[in-house]
């Protein structure tokens, strides 16, 4: 990273920001290129490992892609803060995020429920939040084992903000 004065590498910090943010972005290889997806996900650290969980329809392009190949990139980013020096004619951007890789398995139906409380979790916090379990057999669950991950902060400068 360029900006080593900008980096977070502490796992703590960097679930501060996951959980501060409500969409990830998955990147897929498709053919060469990326193949890129906003998702609402849920979050696990066990060990010191981050599991990323994510759900869909059961079939579906993306559903090709990683049946293909499972290696896969997010990015997440929160605390947006355009700022005009409007002196200088500079506008800058503060922002939070957390860029990361690791590999996605398709979860089995016995660990379904588990990764949709996550899910839920992230967005209804401490609230044990119901959803159908109709839906259950008709949705596809699947996790990104994160392998690296690193997260980057740009604080803002307190000057005027737009």
């Amino acid at each position: 990273m360029r900006r080593q004065d900008r980096e977070i590498t502490e796992l703590d910090e960097l679930m501060e920001i996951i959980n501060r943010c409500d969409i990830c972005r998955l990147a897929l290889n498709d053919s060469g290129y990326p193949y890129i997806l906003p998702l609402n996900f849920g979050t696990e650290v066990h060990d010191g490992k981050l599991t990323l969980y994510f759900h869909s329809a059961l079939e579906g392009y993306k559903v090709g892609l990683f049946e293909k190949d499972n290696r896969a990139t997010f990015e997440m980013d929160c605390k947006h803060e355009l700022e005009y020096f409007e002196d200088k004619g500079y506008c800058t951007m503060a922002y939070e995020s957390v860029i990361g890789r690791g590999k996605i398995r398709i979860l089995s139906d016995d660990e379904k429920m588990h990764a949709l409380r996550q899910l839920m979790n992230h967005y209804h916090e401490d609230k044990n939040a119901y959803f159908n379990p109709a839906a259950v057999p008709r949705t596809l669950v699947y996790a990104l084992e994160v392998e690296h991950m690193t997260g980057k902060r740009k604080k803002p400068k307190g000057h005027i903000h737009l």
